[in-house]
């Protein structure tokens, strides 16, 4: 069976999109998933996504880690989802979509490769001794570090996600370096169980973090850079709860193609 497809990416983070809203998404194989991200053997991405009809919402999105498993809420894959909407012919410029973490509503460019993605609001941080933990959707721990360029994010990130605190369901772990003007952050992911060139629940939880550390409220705009490109952060926060979460960056399709 041949099976179309269509590659995203969002500032560097990889996705493999297939259309199913023409029939109901079921029997999935999650070895054929896992093998089609792979960037050896398949296509090539960071997770996999159908995108469904929904009678409440234009859409809604499954997303499942290059692993193959289904995934917790991936704001890039988000971001691509949308674009793919609007190429599809499903959405013009708006959207109101289900994902597992819940609604989400996005703003779209007329050029149809940069998207505003509404977030889900966050009222609960927590701290692992320098590290805050928080969940925007997926669970993200968010640790500063100097000289984040030459640092080794594979190592440090898979021993945090992996130690006795956070084996059991893991975690993605991102290192952040405050730059003045922006915030430059690299991530290692769950489910990838690598680094990827951007993560967008993560740099959302990173910006989240780093107003708390800074004590900062009110209206909060946060310019972040990542492997693949730059993101901008939205949201409003009154020192307890971050609401009007938006998480703005570019979704650009790659190629599409047919795989057997």
């Amino acid at each position: 069976m041949k099976i179309n497809f269509f590659k995203y990416q969002g500032a560097g983070n990889d996705f493999i999109l297939i259309d199913h809203t023409t029939s109901p998404l079921k029997n999935i194989d999650n070895e054929l998933i896992e093998q089609l991200c792979h960037r050896r053997f398949g296509i090539g991405a960071d997770g996999l996504m159908f995108i469904t009809r929904h009678e409440n919402y234009d859409f809604e999105m499954h997303y499942f880690n290059a692993d193959g498993k289904l995934g917790s809420m991936c704001g890039n894959g988000g971001r691509c989802i949308v674009a793919f909407a609007k190429h599809l012919g499903i959405i013009d410029m708006e959207a109101n979509f289900l994902a597992v973490d819940g609604p989400h509503y996005a703003r779209i460019s007329a050029s149809g490769d940069w998207v505003d993605l509404q977030m889900i609001d966050v009222d609960t941080v927590t701290r692992d001794a320098d590290a805050y933990v928080l969940n925007t959707g997926s669970p993200h721990y968010v640790i500063q570090q100097r000289d984040l360029d030459g640092f080794d994010v594979f190592t440090a990130g898979k021993s945090i996600r992996y130690n006795a605190t956070y084996n059991e369901k893991g975690i993605n772990v991102n290192f952040v370096e405050d730059k003045g003007d922006h915030l430059f952050v690299r991530t290692y992911e769950r489910g990838v169980e690598d680094e990827t060139y951007a993560c967008g629940t993560g740099v959302t939880a990173v910006a989240m973090a780093m107003a708390k550390h800074k004590n900062q409220t009110g209206h909060i705009t946060t310019d972040i850079k990542v492997l693949g490109g730059d993101i901008k952060i939205e949201f409003d926060y009154d020192g307890h709860k971050f609401t009007n979460v938006f998480l703005c960056g570019p979704a650009k399709l790659v190629f599409e193609g047919e795989v057997d």
